[in-house]
């Protein structure tokens, strides 16, 4: 079986938090208040949507019982996992040949940006695409990615 570091490697640290305050039905209010941090801070790390602090890290190892730096060690392995990704993502060229020109009838084909207009691209895609695009847009932009923006479609 994997160790606890191998199974959570590269995924966001608050996200590994959320899970783990659910586990133990730890309200995240009561829990920002034993972390001494506003729960509007806490709320925006377990959403994935801000870094997990040095100094944060530590109080939360302390609070849960980790060893010390097991969440620090958590926010690098995420990092490193989204440099990676970030760094494939600008190696590789966004191939308008493997999408039919039709399904962009109303743009400009040769104008779109696949960065700037990834949400765009991912939505037109899994509205009216076939199978073969769909695939190439999910081996592309990542399959968390293209799940993320259908989400935000339904």
């Amino acid at each position: 079986m994997k160790s606890a570091i191998e199974k959570y490697k590269g995924i966001h640290p608050g996200l590994i938090l959320e899970h783990e305050l659910k586990k133990r039905k730890i309200a995240k209010n009561q829990f920002a208040a034993a972390v001494d941090q506003q729960r509007q801070t806490l709320n925006a790390i377990t959403k994935g949507r801000r870094k997990l602090p040095v100094e944060l890290s530590f109080k939360i190892d302390k609070q849960l019982g980790y060893a010390e730096g097991t969440m620090l060690m958590m926010q690098t392995y995420y990092e490193i996992e989204d440099y990676r990704k970030r760094q494939r993502r600008a190696n590789r060229t966004f191939e308008l040949n493997k999408l039919r020109k039709g399904l962009f009838w109303d743009t400009d084909i040769n104008k779109l940006d696949s960065e700037k207009h990834a949400t765009a691209i991912i939505r037109r895609i899994f509205e009216r695409g076939n199978g073969d695009e769909k695939k190439y847009i999910t081996e592309y932009y990542g399959a968390e990615r293209v799940a993320e923006v259908v989400r935000q479609t339904c």
